[in-house]
């Protein structure tokens, strides 16, 4: 332990979640063992096939309820990591057929020297994930479920890099995967997909000595949003999804634990699409530095490129963040691009007492049913259903 301790930036915060781990393992050893003695090895494991396969029995039967067909989408991953405006375009190809469906990802950008690469299992379980939502969320969670599934994306790729690619920001490609899937699916089953949730995994995150302790620390928060509109209802307001899966911090608690101060927290007004059902509202997050000089780093998607709207509704409103001196003005948040070292993540902007940091994050599109909605439906039998998002709008 100590030698993972000493390759952490804060040892004394990660020894409590180190030996939490380590004591979750050792419970799960004992009742596994428990298990075997009770019931024995060959039931045990009898009993676990037993589970898979049923699994993969109702994976393969909710695959049978969509339309045989082939379904195409994009969306595009904007970054600060990324050079000026510049914005990564992602598509996916998705053939169903019986029980059966695959996710081909052919065609997306080369990994890059940047943290939004993905690695292979990371990028199958955001696939399985996303499927899962969508066909039968209450299905069990293991392997049982993948057997119907097969993903194509061609090595060295972003969504299947090789090493040494960073993926430090993966989380981010990740969420837009996710709309990937849900875009691709809107034509063939509309009343199961909402409208682009907030698709991103956006932080913000605060380094320095702590004054009234003299300690480092770290303050990093997972900053949530709007869910996308549904079919019949309107997007939930202000919280995590997909693959974020983060809870809320209490401004009490982040105010007592590190110098700052949280001046606003709220939900931002008509930040989701219009249309019949609205989108989910965007938080507004406004952190100050209260004493000490720290270090601050955003990081966000969704700024240039809105979250998407189906049939007619329109998109969410885009992410922001600025810097606040003490004097009143306003600075864009630092450029995070580094296109020379996969040692060096990002840079940021030295943040003195009193400035602040508003972070708000993004809506979510709007889902408006109209006689476009029984005309996106796939047709039975083998189809072909076009379905393209270019930036910011989104038409079927």
């Amino acid at each position: 332990m100590e030698f993972v301790l000493l390759n952490c930036q804060l040892p004394n915060e990660r020894v409590g979640d180190l030996r939490a781990q380590l004591a979750a393992n050792r419970l799960g050893i004992r009742r596994m063992q428990d298990l075997f003695a009770r019931h024995g090895v060959e039931p045990f494991s009898a009993a676990m096939e037993d589970l898979l396969n049923y699994t993969e029995r109702r994976m393969r039967a909710g695959i049978g309820q969509i339309p045989d067909g082939t379904y195409v989408f994009e969306d595009y991953l904007d970054s600060g990591y990324l050079d000026g405006n510049d914005a990564l375009r992602l598509a996916i190809r998705m053939k169903k057929q019986q029980e059966g469906i695959t996710l081909d990802f052919t065609g997306c950008p080369p990994q890059g020297p940047h943290p939004l690469n993905i690695n292979w299992t990371a990028t199958l379980a955001t696939c399985y994930y996303a499927l899962k939502t969508l066909i039968d969320p209450e299905l069990p969670p293991n392997a049982g479920l993948s057997r119907p599934i097969r993903v194509i994306a061609p090595k060295g790729s972003i969504l299947n890099c090789r090493e040494p690619a960073a993926v430090d920001a993966r989380t981010q490609t990740a969420q837009r995967v996710v709309d990937l899937i849900y875009g691709a699916l809107a034509a063939a089953i509309p009343d199961r997909v909402t409208a682009a949730r907030n698709g991103a995994n956006s932080s913000l995150s605060f380094f320095g000595i702590d004054p009234r302790n003299g300690r480092r620390f770290q303050y990093a928060e997972s900053i949530g949003g709007g869910f996308g509109a549904r079919a019949r209802r309107n997007g939930v307001d202000g919280v995590q999804m997909h693959v974020t899966n983060t809870e809320n911090l209490p401004i009490e608690a982040l105010e007592n634990t590190y110098p700052l101060l949280a001046r606003r927290y709220e939900l931002v007004t008509d930040s989701g699409g219009p249309g019949t059902y609205r989108g989910g509202m965007g938080i507004a997050r406004h952190i100050e530095v209260m004493d000490g000089q720290l270090v601050g780093w955003p990081r966000m998607t969704r700024a240039a490129v809105a979250p998407w709207g189906l049939f007619g509704g329109k998109p969410g409103g885009p992410g922001r963040v600025d810097v606040l001196p003490a004097d009143g003005s306003v600075e864009p948040p630092p450029r995070i691009v580094d296109r020379t070292s996969y040692r060096r993540k990002s840079t940021a902007v030295v943040l003195p007492p009193l400035t602040r940091t508003p972070t708000r994050s993004f809506g979510l599109g709007r889902y408006w049913p109209d006689s476009t909605a029984a005309s996106a439906a796939a047709p039975p039998g083998s189809a072909t259903i076009l379905t393209t998002v270019q930036r910011a709008s989104c038409a079927f």
